[in-house]
């Protein structure tokens, strides 16, 4: 199974997990994830008032469960999905959450877990590249709001799994950007950096545009510019949002 897939998948407990403690907001981001740089880790937000949450480590493969600095670890190979849903409950009534677990997605993924499913070995060189383009998003990103005195979380949306942003412009013209990192899609075949800017709730068009010095403007279906990130170091990524930024000025 792609690496890819089953890192996604992975997510999806983090994300049930979301649902499943937190008051539901009205654009999902009680579902959304952190990622965290310093432990190579997908993180929910906190899960109680002591801080307990439950990730998801790159490096071992595995999920982890933080309650009042204790941490339990679970190695996702050759794990079935009804195994890990009884750990995270076991967790969850270990650490008196008021709410049980329930893995119940309201969203449809382009692949399924299956009655038979369980998670196989993925190859440590395509998790550290998965690793490597998370990181190098998270820095960009960060980099790139700095530099242009925006505010925005860095997020990770499980739907679609991209590492997002988003930030209303600060030059008083009510336009506003979205940005980050997508997985391989119908729109390019690999991962790639996207910025797209909107007005009034509509996208705002860019046929008329001039050609970026790195990646490049889409008009069809998806409004903005993107750069291939097999194209891109973190540098290279901050100058192409940059550029397109000032398009949207």
């Amino acid at each position: 199974m792609d690496t890819l897939v089953q890192v996604h998948l992975a997510s999806q407990y983090l994300a049930t997990a979301g649902k499943s403690f937190l008051e539901p907001k009205a654009d999902d981001s009680h579902t959304n994830l952190g990622f965290f740089t310093n432990d190579s880790a997908l993180r929910t937000w906190d899960l109680d008032e002591m801080g307990t949450f439950l990730a998801f480590q790159y490096d071992n493969f595995a999920l982890k469960w933080v309650a009042k600095n204790k941490a339990d670890v679970f190695t996702l190979k050759g794990k079935s999905h009804d195994q890990i849903v009884e750990w995270i409950s076991k967790m969850a009534l270990t650490s008196k959450l008021n709410k049980p677990y329930t893995y119940n997605l309201h969203y449809d993924l382009p692949y399924s877990i299956g009655d038979d499913f369980k998670f196989e070995s993925p190859k440590p060189e395509e998790l550290q590249r998965l690793l490597h383009l998370r990181t190098r998003s998270q820095n960009a990103l960060k980099s790139f709001l700095q530099k242009e005195s925006l505010e925005s979380d860095i997020r990770i949306w499980p739907h679609h799994f991209d590492t997002g942003a988003f930030s209303v412009l600060n030059d008083g013209s009510g336009k506003s950007i979205g940005l980050g990192l997508a997985i391989p899609d119908s729109l390019v075949d690999e991962h790639y950096f996207y910025i797209g800017g909107y007005h009034e709730h509509g996208s705002i068009d860019t046929s008329a545009f001039k050609t970026l010095t790195h990646g490049e403007w889409k008009n069809d279906g998806f409004k903005g510019g993107i750069l291939r990130a097999s194209d891109a170091s973190e540098s290279k990524a901050v100058l192409f949002f940059q550029e397109a930024l000032s398009f949207y000025n």
